[in-house]
């Protein structure tokens, strides 16, 4: 029965270790995503660029030119998955 109160006790007063282990966690995962190609959503476009959610805390902004083929007219639209 011990045990039980004493795990509980440490979910709702976590130890600098339990804090530095869910920091380090959240960390290399942002990290995972520099460099890499991930799949987003357009979620609008605006002047030259499409803003893209990619699921981060903020969506991107990709210059258009960057999804163009010469020769071909660009055909993004909102909702596009790219």
């Amino acid at each position: 029965m011990s045990t039980a109160v004493s795990e509980g006790s440490k979910e709702l007063n976590p130890t600098r270790e339990d804090f530095a282990a869910l920091l380090s966690e959240t960390l290399s995962k942002d990290d995972a995503f520099e460099g890499s190609v991930v799949k987003g959503k357009i979620t609008a476009i605006e002047k030259d660029l499409a803003v893209i959610d990619v699921g981060l805390k903020m969506e991107g902004r990709v210059p258009l030119r960057e999804f163009s083929i010469p020769g071909k007219p660009q055909e993004l639209k909102v909702g596009d998955t790219v």
